[in-house]
């Protein structure tokens, strides 16, 4: 039978004592972790956010009522414990903040009972995700899960904090917009009041960002939830949160400026690291070219080396059939793994063959200096010797290569790369490795759509140095953009905005669309244009993937209170979920089938 706590305060959380409060009487309240009955004196571990406290009954002490109240106890039934806090009369517990203390207790109020959990509440659990997603309330009750979601609070709170003293207003976007292409796939919402129309939920705020610009609010921030409709992975979810800037009268360097003060100030009150500053920069052609990614893991070496003139005239095909359709070689020298068993080379292979390799070529330098290789046959002592020289080959390394079009070779050994280095034991996981890559190609060509599209969307503004390329070779043309990365994933990223009629016109001329197009689907944006728009630029960081990588938590799941899984639905609530027909009808909407 539950009780009331009429009359009963909480004085303080469960782990928030220590020997500082010996002698003071307390009021404590949570859930109970465990209860140890040793006859005649009853131990119980209470739990609340703030961690775990030891409380002792004994019958002389608190009572007959008392005691038999705590004879009844089990895990997560609620309590509430009035008693007195002393130093522990046994060994103290080391893995506990609490470990010097105890309370001894004199009252208990059971104020509710609890079923057997489905798991045990307890951290590093090793229950599988989707019950523990199925009973995300239990699982939140775990001291990982609250030290995750607590740092996220203490996270935003530095970033209003920071925005605030740096002149940034914190202004809200609608959630219900307009849709717009040029992006993932919306989700829609349809209108009941006007028939057959929809609104879509944002993918990011940045045309209201930027009518704020217009507005005049020349320093905008928003911590803001998105949407995209796309497919999941460990760190991708169907609604995220951004933290989201915009600024006005400002180039490249002051976004970058703002933003890695930011960044670092969150890492310094967060988790006690410093981050060095200025962050390093590295042009997108550089990463691609030494890492295979634009979102580059600079915690260890690997990387790749352009083989294409060594090997070219050379009798091995692969090679010379890719650089005759334009392609490159490529490859990576992993140091010592010459002896790497042949199964596990072909399991490499396999992996590349996921990033669209049609297979990997290597070549082991032997401790005698001699080689073994796959394709050694079909090359000559002296280029082989000429391959290895290139690579800087030392006896006992493994060099592996992709030869195919420049995007595939940098995608296979890119991700291969990273895939070893994690094999190997490569990586400092205890490191903060942060980049800017800059000057991204403005657009990327689309084989499906046969035309080019924008890397970023259609208002980045070009290099100015670029812009007579637009005419002549778009494909060539760099941005104003710039991603932040730490550890190989890609927090956040941004652009200087177009805000010239005549490049608008000319950028969205190379993407396909007529003057009637454009207007038809931005004409809210360009018409405030026309009433006098700042140079403006901004950036968003995926708020998520920051807690998770601060957190070194393995999935964003671990990080967001009630996460979807990968098919987007929510296990807890059974989301999404049919509706009935009135519902439908009033939205005039019918469910023709599968």
């Amino acid at each position: 039978m539950a009780e009331s706590m009429k009359g009963l305060k909480r004085t303080c959380r469960c782990g928030e004592l220590s020997a500082a409060n010996v002698g003071e009487n307390v009021t404590v309240m949570g859930w109970v972790q465990k209860q140890r009955n040793k006859g005649g004196i009853i131990f119980v571990d209470l739990r609340d956010r703030a961690g775990i406290l030891q409380v002792i009954f004994e019958e002389s002490e608190c009572g007959a009522e008392s005691f038999a109240k705590a004879e009844r106890l089990r895990s997560e039934f609620v309590v509430a414990v009035t008693g007195k806090v002393e130093r522990r009369q046994g060994a103290v517990n080391e893995g506990l903040a609490t470990g010097e203390v105890e309370v001894r207790a004199e009252q208990i109020r059971i104020l509710s009972e609890a079923e057997t959990p489905p798991f045990p509440i307890e951290a590093d659990s090793k229950t599988k995700e989707e019950l523990r997603l199925k009973y995300r309330y239990l699982d939140l009750r775990r001291p990982d899960l609250q030290k995750n979601l607590i740092l996220r609070s203490k996270i935003a709170a530095n970033i209003r904090s920071f925005m605030e003293s740096e002149g940034f207003l914190e202004i809200e976007t609608p959630i219900l917009q307009k849709s717009t292409p040029e992006g993932a796939r919306d989700y829609l919402v349809p209108s009941r009041v006007h028939p057959g129309t929809f609104y879509a939920l944002p993918q990011s705020p940045q045309l209201f960002k930027q009518l704020l610009m217009c507005s005049g609010y020349d320093r905008y921030f928003q911590i803001a939830k998105c949407f995209r409709d796309e497919d999941l992975r460990a760190d991708r979810q169907p609604e995220f949160t951004q933290v989201d800037l915009e600024m006005s009268f400002v180039d490249v360097d002051d976004v970058i400026d703002v933003t890695e003060r930011m960044v670092a100030r969150v890492c310094r009150e967060a988790i006690g690291i410093d981050v060095q500053l200025p962050i390093r920069r590295m042009a997108w052609t550089e990463a691609m070219n030494r890492f295979g990614s634009d979102k580059p893991d600079t915690r260890f070496g690997m990387e790749l080396v352009d083989v294409s003139e060594t090997v070219r005239g050379c009798g091995f095909g692969v090679f010379t059939s890719a650089l005759e359709n334009g392609g490159s070689v490529r490859g990576i020298n992993v140091k010592g793994q010459a002896g790497m068993p042949r199964k596990k080379i072909d399991a490499l292979v396999e992996f590349a063959k996921g990033y669209g390799a049609k297979g990997l070529a290597y070549l082991s330098v032997q401790e005698d200096g001699t080689y073994k290789s796959s394709f050694a046959k079909f090359m000559t002592q002296e280029e082989l010797d000429g391959l290895a020289g290139a690579m800087e080959a030392e006896p006992g390394d493994l060099l592996l290569f992709a030869a195919d079009s420049l995007k595939n070779v940098w995608a296979v050994l890119g991700a291969l790369r990273c895939e070893l280095a994690k094999q190997l034991g490569l990586i400092d996981n205890d490191r903060f490795d942060f980049l800017w890559v800059t000057e991204f190609p403005l657009l990327e060509w689309s084989e499906e759509e046969n035309r080019f599209t924008a890397m970023h969307h259609p208002f980045t503004m070009p290099m100015e140095e670029d812009l007579p390329m637009l005419e002549t070779d778009p494909g060539r043309v760099r941005a104003k953009a710039y991603d932040i990365v730490l550890n190989g994933v890609e927090l956040g990223g941004g652009s200087v905005r177009i805000f010239q009629d005549d490049i608008q016109e000319k950028m969205f001329e190379v993407l396909g669309f007529t003057k009637e197009q454009a207007w038809e689907r931005f004409g809210f944006l360009l018409n405030a244009f026309r009433y006098g728009v700042p140079p403006h630029a901004g950036l968003a960081i995926g708020m998520d993937r920051f807690v998770m990588l601060l957190t070194k938590a393995e999935s964003i799941r671990e990080v967001i209170a009630f996460p979807k899984v990968k098919d987007a639905s929510c296990l807890m609530t059974n989301a999404p979920d049919v509706v009935d027909d009135a519902q439908l009808a009033e939205l005039h909407l019918q469910i023709t089938g599968e």
